[in-house]
């Protein structure tokens, strides 16, 4: 996945919060890559509300 693609996420590998949770099903658009702690690398997403956090590669797919 590239930086400026739609995304759509479609499922979430371990708890989240609340916010997070309620993109479920959500589309945004890829704004930038974050190290995670050994697991790989993250995706940051960034929603129309303006809301952004970071998602496993796994957990997202390109629209």
């Amino acid at each position: 996945m590239e930086i400026g693609q739609r995304v759509k996420v479609y499922r979430l590998r371990d708890r989240v919060s609340a916010t997070t949770a309620k993109k479920l099903g959500q589309t945004g658009i890829v704004q930038g890559y974050k190290m995670t702690d050994s697991s790989g690398v993250g995706l940051v997403v960034l929603f129309d509300d303006n809301y952004s956090t970071w998602f496993f590669e796994d957990e997202l797919k390109v629209v």
